[in-house]
């Protein structure tokens, strides 16, 4: 279970402030997943990090019973200074892992070759994402965080990330931020609609696609 209690998040824009939850109670159900909607700016990059934890609120409370993941393929979580190797070790050692397994699975997934060996600032971004992506599933959570799936390396590789996904998430739920109907529809039977400071839930992902494209004033055909 993931609860919000009067939470309130906002941050300082050229002109004003940006209000991206006001005053939000609400539950996530773990039991089911849930896709986010929302036009671009409306927060719901910030709304992904209140989950993970790595972003806190302005006001209010954020409760979680269960194992929630970084955003996957995040690579803030990648400190530049190391190499992509240490850095997979101290975030093993972070959530109670023997590092050498998950270290293992990384090297292996992310073929990253000699930069694995190599402080991450040198990498690139595509190369950070892959670093990010194969460290998350290194590691098992009740619940994976997905902003907005990329298309990560060359198609061979991109296959590779949807099968190793989907393996992970037959045991786990995903809470996912996509503009794409068609990715929102492959994994998601629930949906979340975040306008003006307001997330509404929807049990039905169709439902939450038909409310968002109201937003946006498409019509379906």
């Amino acid at each position: 279970m993931i609860r919000f209690e009067n939470v309130s998040k906002s941050y300082r824009t050229i002109s004003s402030r940006k209000i991206v939850l006001h005053d939000t109670s609400c539950e996530f159900d773990i039991n089911s997943n849930i896709g986010i909607l929302g036009v671009n700016g409306a927060g719901k990059s910030t709304l992904m990090r209140l989950l993970a934890g790595s972003e806190m609120p302005d006001r209010g409370r954020i409760a979680r019973t269960c194992r929630v993941s970084f955003p996957l393929a995040f690579d803030g979580t990648i400190h530049p200074k190391l190499t992509g190797r240490e850095n997979v070790s101290f975030i093993a050692r972070i959530y109670g892992h023997r590092p050498k397994p998950i270290i293992d699975y990384v090297a292996d997934f992310a073929e990253l070759g000699a930069y694995f060996d190599m402080p991450t600032e040198t990498y690139s971004s595509g190369m950070k994402a892959r670093l990010s992506f194969g460290l998350c599933l290194a590691i098992h959570f009740d619940v994976y965080l997905v902003d907005e799936i990329t298309a990560v390396g060359d198609t061979r590789f991109q296959a590779r990330c949807r099968t190793a996904f989907q393996d992970r998430t037959k045991n786990s739920s995903v809470i996912m931020v996509s503009h794409s109907f068609d990715t929102i529809h492959a994994y998601c039977d629930s949906g979340a609609v975040l306008d003006s400071g307001v997330l509404t839930f929807y049990k039905k992902i169709d439902d939450a696609i038909d409310a968002y494209r109201h937003i946006v004033g498409v019509i379906p055909a």
